[in-house]
């Protein structure tokens, strides 16, 4: 008899909330139904003709993956608008010669984010910024794509939580 007064008394507590929460971390109000994902612009200095768009799916497939919201060209429930600011190339570790014995490379994200339905949600500009490493003997054209590939999925999971999981 406690057991089901306590389970009738949580599914209450729990259908008066009104945000909606999910196994998947997601806190999005039942309110929102639409996304869209626009295409990032590049802005760094040192080219990588492929980013953006690879950043720009790699999101709109996380959101697809991790809610229901179906995404829409313009005008969605929530809006994510960013571009990337940086892609740089920095010695990471340096040998007792002085000489480099590890590379990073850099990837730099401004995101601005709209909640239409519950503005105090939105933000209109934030940076987020992944990096990995490689061996100094290996170019950067050798690593480039296993590289940016591990950088963007850091970078989505970082813009995914700051949008939708609000962590």
């Amino acid at each position: 008899m406690k057991k089901l007064l306590v389970i009738i008394l949580t599914a209450l507590c729990l259908g008066g909330c009104k945000v909606t929460y999910s196994f998947t971390g997601t806190s999005i109000d039942p309110d929102v139904h639409t996304i869209t994902i626009e295409t990032f612009e590049y802005k760094a200095l040192r080219v990588n003709p492929s980013l953006a768009n690879d950043l720009s799916e790699a999101i709109r497939t996380q959101f697809r993956r991790m809610t229901s919201l179906e995404q829409v060209e313009m005008d969605g429930d929530l809006q994510i608008i960013g571009e990337i600011s940086g892609y740089d190339v920095a010695a990471s570790a340096v040998t007792a010669d002085e000489v480099a014995a590890q590379n990073r490379l850099t990837v730099s994200v401004k995101v601005s984010f709209t909640n239409v339905k519950h503005p105090e949600e939105s933000f209109s500009s934030k940076s987020f910024s992944a990096y990995a490493d490689y061996p100094s003997e290996k170019s950067l054209d050798e690593v480039e794509g296993s590289l940016c590939t591990e950088i963007v999925e850091k970078i989505v999971e970082d813009i995914f939580n700051a949008t939708v999981a609000q962590w």
